[in-house]
């Protein structure tokens, strides 16, 4: 079990860089990850 797993997470500016990196970082650590940003074409790609 991770530090993370079955918390939520709702990680703003995620469509590009720290914000990125977290989202990215909290689903590797099996965190609900709740990704916004208003770019929205990156945060579908996220």
């Amino acid at each position: 079990m991770t530090r993370l797993q079955n918390k939520v997470s709702l990680i703003t500016g995620a469509a590009q860089g720290i914000g990125l990196a977290t989202a990215l970082k909290f689903a590797r650590e099996v965190a609900n990850v709740v990704a916004c940003d208003v770019q929205q074409a990156g945060v579908d790609a996220t």
